[in-house]
């Protein structure tokens, strides 16, 4: 059987050494090289000619996506994963402009990374990432997110700085229903965290900075 091979790229050796374990579970894969950074990725995918580049973002000489962008112009049939702490929706955007096959953030479990390698060494040029029809939906809509009405409620009080406790006390709901409230705001503003989140509702003109008040 021909294995998929795969170069992993992560300047975490502790990551690049769950992932590497997670591609042996594997049989159809191989890991055939790590690299730390954008020129030891570039080097060793020039040396081995992988399947499946699994790619960071953020490494210590540069980014993840200018790495991308040098592998893709010269192997465009290979397959690419961006890996991502902050997987918002531009972020998402961002990694399909650089020339990436899947888009995936480090907060989902290892078996998704394998899942979306799966994906790249098949079909290469066929972008797929969780929630991607939603992320169009968001671009494309003129008039931003719909909020509901408890929505608008937390967004405003996550901009006044409350954490989830607070904002559960403040509204006389339980901390899980908060969670719920919160995590459903940050997949309509598709954003990862509290300060992208903010960041988009600010761009959308749905809250002021918090520093004009």
């Amino acid at each position: 059987m021909t294995k998929t091979r795969v170069l992993l790229c992560d300047d975490h050796a502790l990551i690049r050494d769950g992932l590497r374990r997670a591609f042996e579970r594997d049989e159809t894969f191989e890991v055939v090289a790590e690299a730390g950074s954008v020129a030891e990725a570039v080097a060793l995918d020039a040396e081995h000619s992988p399947d499946v580049v699994v790619m960071d973002v953020r490494l210590p000489d540069g980014s993840g996506l200018d790495a991308t962008k040098k592998i893709r112009a010269r192997r465009p049939d290979v397959g690419i994963v961006v890996l991502t702490m902050y997987a918002g929706d531009q972020q998402m955007f961002d990694a399909l402009e650089s020339g990436a096959s899947s888009f995936v953030a480090k907060s989902a479990p290892a078996e998704e990374v394998v899942n979306a390698a799966r994906h790249a060494a098949a079909a290469p040029a066929n972008f797929s990432a969780a929630d991607l029809a939603g992320a169009m939906r968001r671009r494309l809509d003129p008039q931003g997110p719909r909020l509901t009405e408890r929505e608008r409620e937390i967004l405003q009080l996550l901009s006044d700085g409350l954490a989830i406790p607070a904002i559960a006390k403040q509204l006389y709901i339980s901390e899980s229903t908060a969670k719920t409230h919160v995590s459903k705001l940050y997949e309509k503003l598709g954003a990862a965290n509290r300060a992208q989140a903010l960041m988009t509702a600010m761009r959308a003109g749905m809250i002021r900075d918090p520093g004009s008040r």
